[in-house]
């Protein structure tokens, strides 16, 4: 505990001045080089000059130990997933947020906040935080260093820099000393390398990441780790693995009433089944997922698009039609193009298909080669006009085609 500031802050917000509080104690200049740092007091002139304050010397050591705990208990809910019981430490801690800068707590504190801001999906607040942590960043202890590192790729990562985010992570080695477990540090990584489309990576992090969350008895991360498995084995090809993942998945998020992964889980099913050719079955985990996602969402509208696709390839028209057209307006109300664009061609298509190949050729393949590079709705684009072009005889169109998708 550093007394001399801690002096300063309960002298300042009583509104006394110093020679108010050295009176009869300890000369002015003594006093000011006391809050200062510059000269440690006598046990005497300490406890006469906390007791003037009405300050308790035991009280305090007992608060930094209170902080200490808190924090720990603060990086314990975060790890174990349970947001409510993390927002109750949070609120203790902020509680002491006065005399934490006097204390030995400080750094780790504010980057357990940081944590916790992430954690939150609180990103501008997060920001400031990061400001904040990157001026002290020269007087951080190496772990706190690497710590600092990790959740500053962490917050990359929520804010969709994913390269930069796997860069550091990868820069923070098994040498290094990290105030945080290793299935944490694992799973970022195999998100990265999932959200960078690398799934042989996020499949190996993400198998050592389980590990690690099975051994600490951690559910709701194995759960996650299981959802991020499924999703890269089936971009792997790996069908048998991601089916097994996400059987084991609905089961146990089921048991466990986790209403909030179940639409994830039933949309990453749906898609597994729309790969295996399962139409119907996918359309049943679609429909699930959508009946447990708020409206006027993002993920609502990603899995509300599946659905139109799957009825536009069994020439369902009508609830193609209808699946679309909420999607456009949904879209239009959410001011995301991609869907917009996407959904405005199946309608196109399902009134006039000649129409609708143009659309695609001015439109939507310009956009999607802008934005998302070689997204899986940009190959689907690119052999459907080559079949057309081959079709017709141009050949020349087609392999212009066939040659963007190698």
């Amino acid at each position: 505990m550093q007394f001399g500031p801690l002096i300063k802050f309960y002298r300042i917000q009583q509104g006394l001045t110093q020679k108010e509080l050295a009176n009869g104690i300890c000369s002015v200049p003594h006093l000011s080089k006391i809050e200062g740092n510059s000269k440690e007091a006598n046990e005497e002139t300490m406890g006469l000059l906390l007791e003037r304050l009405g300050v308790n010397l035991s009280s305090i050591t007992e608060n930094e130990e209170q902080i200490k705990q808190l924090v720990s208990e603060l990086n314990e809910k975060i790890d174990y997933f349970l947001n409510e019981e993390a927002d109750e430490a949070m609120l203790k801690l902020e509680e002491y947020e006065g005399i934490i800068p006097f204390t030995t707590n400080l750094h780790t504190y504010e980057l357990t906040k940081f944590r916790y801001l992430i954690f939150k999906g609180m990103l501008p607040e997060a920001q400031v935080q990061y400001e904040l942590l990157n001026k002290q960043k020269k007087i951080f202890s190496q772990p706190q260093a690497s710590l600092f590192s990790y959740l500053y790729a962490v917050w990359l990562l929520k804010k969709g820099n994913f390269k930069k985010a796997d860069e550091i992570l990868e820069s923070i080695g098994k040498g290094s000393k990290i105030e945080i477990s290793s299935g944490e540090l694992l799973y970022h990584r195999a998100l990265a390398k999932s959200s960078l489309e690398e799934p042989g990576y996020a499949i190996y992090y993400g198998k050592l990441a389980l590990e690690e969350f099975m051994q600490d008895h951690n559910f709701k991360r194995i759960l996650h780790v299981m959802i991020l498995l499924g999703i890269n084995y089936t971009h792997s090809k790996i069908y048998e693995e991601a089916q097994d993942c996400f059987k084991h998945l609905i089961r146990n998020a089921e048991i466990l009433k986790e209403s909030k992964l179940l639409p994830e889980i039933y949309h990453n099913m749906g898609y597994l089944q729309k790969k295996l050719n399962k139409s119907n079955e996918a359309i049943v985990f679609f429909e699930k997922s959508l009946s447990l996602q708020t409206k006027n969402t993002p993920h609502y509208l990603i899995t509300l698009y599946s659905i139109g696709e799957i009825h536009s390839e069994l020439n369902n028209s009508i609830k193609a039609r209808e699946a679309f057209q909420e999607v456009y307006l949904l879209a239009k109300e959410l001011e995301n193009r991609k869907y917009r664009m996407l959904a405005n061609y199946y309608l196109m298509n399902l009134e006039a298909p000649e129409k609708s190949l143009a659309y695609s050729e001015s439109k939507v393949i310009p956009y999607l080669e802008e934005s998302d590079g070689k997204s899986e709705e940009l190959i689907w684009f690119y052999k459907m006009l080559s079949n057309h072009y081959r079709q017709i005889g141009r050949f020349d169109q087609a392999v212009k085609y066939i040659e963007k998708i190698n």
